[in-house]
């Protein structure tokens, strides 16, 4: 078995408001994290019961550039686990 992850996320010079509650959240509920930025994104996941072809790989790019993200907002990353 296969997981092929699509990860996307805003492109950094993109004000993300979502990610910036986030943030001032952390301390108003307790938390002592103080990271210098925090973003959030959203994953896709494709479960193959095979090892995925350079075929089906690639379509998977392609969806994510035309499907899963806004290319003019939003980066994608394709990572895959065995």
């Amino acid at each position: 078995m296969a997981i092929i992850f699509v990860t996307v996320a805003l492109k950094p010079e993109i004000l993300d408001p979502q990610g910036q509650a986030i943030a001032n959240a952390l301390p108003r509920m307790g938390f002592s994290l103080k990271p210098v930025s925090t973003r959030q994104g959203k994953r896709f996941e494709f479960t193959f019961d095979h090892a995925p072809t350079e075929i089906e790989i690639a379509e998977i790019k392609k969806a994510a550039e035309t499907l899963l993200a806004n290319p003019v907002i939003e980066t994608f990353e394709i990572r895959m686990e065995h």
